[in-house]
């Protein structure tokens, strides 16, 4: 191979694998920014149940965020619970609007405007 092909194929090779790891880590990070989890926990407030694996698996959405949300625990404050008229968890309530099931972090950004 002569020297200007053997740079170039250098070259494309090394562009291709920074654009690889580039969309890798992006696409990695799914868990929401710190400052993210914040705001919606101000501005939403999620009725879940220990036990439940759909709570579970909203709970791994935010990974160690999780703990800046605004949580009602349905086991162990019943009467809350039953006082929302929260029929299924997980439920977020933002501007006094249900949302049942599990959401992801681009639909509790649009409802929470964060």
């Amino acid at each position: 191979m002569k020297k200007d092909t053997k740079i170039y194929l250098s070259l494309v090779i090394i562009i291709a694998v920074v654009i690889i790891g580039i969309f890798a880590i992006k696409n990695n990070d799914k868990a929401p920014e710190e400052k993210l989890a914040k705001c919606i926990g101000e501005n939403s407030l999620l009725y879940f149940q220990t036990g439940c694996s759909a709570c579970k698996i909203q709970e791994q959405i935010f990974e160690k965020n999780y703990q800046y949300l605004n949580k009602i625990d349905c086991k162990a404050e019943t009467q809350k619970c039953i006082d929302a008229q929260i029929t299924g968890t997980p439920t977020w309530i933002i501007k006094e609007q249900k949302y049942p099931g599990v959401q992801t972090i681009e639909k509790l950004k649009e409802l929470t405007g964060c």
